[in-house]
């Protein structure tokens, strides 16, 4: 996740806007990308992986000019591109990404973790500014499909998920504001212990 969707905690970016009492869709075409993305996938013509993958591949003017739902529709567009237009509805079923595992966590509540420098050349649910940095877990989720390989077919691989708290100062140096903090859901493979 180093691309331009990783803004969440990237510097030169403005703050996000919120609109009072804002609609969920501004114009009608809004509602047409919704309902399209989410019969794609819900088709089973894309899993959730390769749906989020897909937007993250998209060029960075057109993730910030189209924005939410027109960055919907585009990803929705590259898979089929992708695809060369051969998209085969039913090919995913499974819609819940929760897995029931046999190998216990390797890691508990108030353990202090660190995440790896891992960047791998396609997608990843480790976002950039949180690698290489230490944090205390907080809660356990249990098993989860892994999104890392689940984009690329190649398997559910699924693993144990932590939410991991990280200090504002851990992350952004003397510059986070005081009391900071984030807190990050992560798949196993992306720790180890501190």
């Amino acid at each position: 996740m180093d691309g331009i969707h990783d803004m969440g905690g990237s510097h030169d970016f403005p703050a996000s806007l919120t609109e009072r009492d804002e609609k969920v869709f501004h114009a009608e075409w809004e509602a047409r990308a919704f309902v399209l993305s989410n019969t794609f996938t819900g088709a089973g013509c894309a899993n959730v992986d390769q749906f989020r993958h897909a937007i993250e591949r998209l060029d960075p003017e057109v993730y910030i000019g189209d924005g939410y739902f027109g960055r919907w529709l585009g990803s929705v567009e590259l898979m089929i591109t992708d695809a060369n237009g051969q998209v085969a509805p039913g090919r995913y079923t499974e819609h819940r990404a929760a897995r029931e595992l046999v190998a216990p966590p390797l890691f508990a509540v108030d353990d202090i973790v660190k995440t790896k420098n891992y960047n791998p050349p396609g997608h990843t649910r480790l976002p950039g500014y949180v690698r290489n940095r230490t944090g205390r877990v907080e809660l356990l989720h249990g098993g989860w499909v892994y999104p890392d390989t689940h984009a690329h077919h190649e398997g559910e691989n699924p693993e144990h998920v932590y939410s991991v708290r990280f200090d504002g100062n851990e992350l952004w140096g003397a510059d986070a504001e005081p009391s900071a903090s984030v807190t990050v859901d992560l798949f196993e493979s992306y720790l180890e212990l501190a």
